[in-house]
């Protein structure tokens, strides 16, 4: 079964334009690569075919994975949202109690997270543990260290 990728408008024409320069642009440098690797003779000991060849692969698997991401894209709509609970695109305000701050996160899918700017995928831990809840809940998350940390959600937006 293929994972749904949340995603917004502007994050899906990203993954769009990166597919379509490694379809027209980079595909034809690496063809070109190979081509004058080919040229240097025997393949059996070419490092420039074998590299050459290495990054063929690399975009093609790029490109599969871009593919898949787009095909299985579902558009977060902030404009839509149910701002009573926690859900993909609802900016959140929380208390975190073990740095005894209040931060604010916009919850996203992991094709755009970048939690150094506040934007956290709902796959990651404390995403998946304010998800569906509700303003002045505690949500206790497991810390990568193993350490639980409390959470209290102070006020949830669009």
């Amino acid at each position: 079964m293929e994972q749904i990728t949340h995603i917004t408008k502007e994050g899906l024409k990203k993954l769009q334009e990166e597919l379509e320069y490694l379809k027209t642009v980079e595909r034809l440098n690496v063809s070109k690569l190979i081509g004058e690797a080919k040229s240097f003779g025997d393949l059996s000991e070419n490092s420039e075919y074998d590299a050459a060849k290495t990054r063929e692969a690399e975009v093609e698997s790029r490109i599969y994975e871009l593919e898949n991401l787009i095909k299985n894209a579902v558009i977060i709509n902030s404009k839509n949202l149910d701002t009573s609970k926690v859900s993909i695109g609802c900016n959140v305000e929380i208390y975190d109690e073990m740095f005894d701050e209040t931060v604010k996160y916009k919850i996203i899918g992991a094709t755009e997270s970048d939690p150094l700017n506040g934007l956290i995928s709902n796959e990651s831990p404390v995403g998946k543990a304010l998800l569906d809840r509700k303003v002045n809940d505690v949500v206790e998350v497991l810390m990568p260290n193993g350490m639980k940390n409390h959470l209290t959600i102070k006020k949830i937006s669009a």
